[in-house]
């Protein structure tokens, strides 16, 4: 009877054992002011100039990023309109927009790969973004830290690409 018990007592050990492992692949993180934000829905779009924009999606916010091409390289924001970054909020009682461009905040994008054959981006972001609403003094920008997005897919256009 005691190797019945013992033996039962092991099979329900091991048969109640699991491995809850959750892969973020693909993903799209970041630190939005210090607070951890992970997007539920993420696609990148590439245009036939070359340029790519990366977005990710969590509720009601949006960042997307504009990069002047999709080849591993690291890209300067703040510096002009072609490669620059941009969050969004847009439920009614906390609307924002913030944005990167010329002269206008500061950060990095880089493209760390490209998968052509998959048709994938991955790279890491950082960057300041001014409120686009310079009356909001509150807000005067966002800043988003250790951001990285992984095996995006993206999708192809015909057409040039602007944030």
């Amino acid at each position: 009877m005691k190797k019945i018990f013992y033996f039962l007592s092991l099979l329900f050990v091991l048969g109640s054992c699991t491995e809850d492992v959750k892969f973020n692949n693909p993903a799209f993180q970041t630190l939005k002011n210090n607070v951890f934000w992970r997007a539920q829905t993420y696609k990148a779009y590439a245009g036939m100039q070359g340029a790519i924009i990366i977005e990710g999606s969590l509720g009601y916010e949006k960042v997307a990023l504009q990069a002047a091409s999709k080849e591993k390289q690291t890209f300067a924001l703040g510096v002009n309109d072609v490669s620059k970054a941009v969050y969004e909020n847009t439920l009614p009682s906390e609307a924002a927009s913030f944005s990167t461009g010329t002269n206008i905040g500061n950060g990095q994008i880089t493209i760390t790969d490209y998968n052509a054959v998959n048709n994938t981006i991955s790279g890491t972001f950082k960057f300041t973004a001014l409120n686009n609403d310079e009356t909001d003094i509150e807000n005067p920008n966002i800043n988003f830290t250790e951001g990285v997005f992984y095996k995006v897919p993206i999708q192809e256009n015909d057409y040039v690409l602007h944030l």
